[in-house]
């Protein structure tokens, strides 16, 4: 299992991100991903790493597709990977519908459809072998609209990229949208509740996806964002994550399906997940959070003493994840983890 290192930046001055990205890449790191929702981008950051490091893996993750077109994506993406000599991994997703709506005020779509066409039309573009052209449901190019004003003709990505493919990420969470990654992606930006213990329920439909395209499952790379609290006080890291995990499981929409609810009880928890649905609901959110159990808690986050965090590392090690990501700024948690897995 290699490490990765999350940034979740939301921008701070360098001086307070670099440390922690410096100490990854002299630790061996494979990979360090950028986090995108409403606050900085996820590419800017990167593009400054580019040039602050030699051999550490720059992710995307993830770019939220609603606000850009797919063609803007490959040119950002092949821009990276120049910037990088080569060491861009491009992590793609829908985001939440409350996020696209509310916030780029674009539809969220059918995702399915959409990422499927989004993949192809990002893949075509950067492998630069003909003039492109895709006509599908959600896209078109070139644009034939009644009010279209030049020739519909493809055009090329205007100079060669550094490769003809750059690995695709899809940061997936449903079931369907969790099979399509099995069958189209080249690795999973694993959603949901993850866990080594119970990843039986998550890898379901990616297994399904992966048959469905008749792949290798080693096709697919497996990249797991984990939470990490470095505390000596355990009661207070688990009270963090407590309110994270009751806010996943809580939420409960007409017609909406919850896939961290439906998880958590297909993991031994349905008692526990109803009584936080019943309380988050009902507006009372201190006690949903305290209804949490302590072991999806310790299951889900790596949290507590530093020799508790580097322990609980050999569980991961066993599962299938290949890139295990700590979201992190901590040094000593960074090298301890790295000396670990040795």
């Amino acid at each position: 299992m290699r490490l990765g290192l999350a940034l979740g930046y939301t921008g701070e001055p360098m001086n307070e991100v670099l440390p922690a990205v410096r100490a990854a890449e002299d630790s061996g790191y494979e990979s360090v991903w950028s986090l995108e929702e409403f606050g900085t981008d996820g590419v800017t950051v990167l593009g400054y790493l580019a040039a602050k490091t030699e051999r550490i893996k720059l992710g995307t993750g993830i770019l939220q597709i609603a606000p850009r077109t797919p063609t803007l994506t490959a040119q950002t993406a092949t821009a990276l990977d120049a910037l990088s000599d080569g060491r861009t991994l491009l992590g793609l997703g829908l985001s939440q519908p409350w996020l696209v709506e509310r916030w780029h005020g674009r539809p969220f779509g059918s995702p399915v459809e959409v990422l499927r066409e989004y993949v192809t039309i990002v893949r075509e573009a950067i492998a630069r072998e003909a003039p492109l052209e895709f006509d599908g449901r959600h896209y078109q190019i070139p644009y034939r609209g009644p009010d279209a004003r030049s020739e519909p003709k493809g055009i090329k990505l205007l100079y060669p990229p550094p490769r003809p493919h750059i690995p695709i990420y899809l940061g997936t969470t449903g079931p369907r949208t969790v099979s399509l990654t099995g069958e189209i992606a080249d690795g999973w930006l694993a959603g949901g509740l993850y866990t080594p213990e119970h990843e039986d329920v998550v890898l379901r439909p990616l297994d399904e996806g992966i048959r469905r395209a008749g792949r290798p499952a080693s096709d697919v790379e497996i990249a797991r964002i984990v939470d990490v609290l470095l505390d000596d006080d355990l009661d207070a890291a688990r009270g963090e994550v407590r309110q994270v995990l009751a806010s996943y499981l809580g939420p409960k929409g007409a017609g909406v399906t919850n896939v961290h609810f439906d998880q958590a009880c297909e993991m031994g928890f349905e008692s526990e997940a109803q009584k936080i649905r019943e309380l988050f609901v009902a507006g009372k959110r201190r006690e949903a959070a305290a209804a949490v159990p302590d072991a999806l808690v310790d299951a889900y986050a790596l949290i507590g003493p530093l020799p508790r965090i580097v322990d609980r590392l050999a569980a991961w090690k066993e599962s299938r994840v290949g890139t295990l990501v700590l979201l992190t700024r901590d040094v000593e948690v960074i090298e301890a983890a790295a000396q670990a897995l040795r």
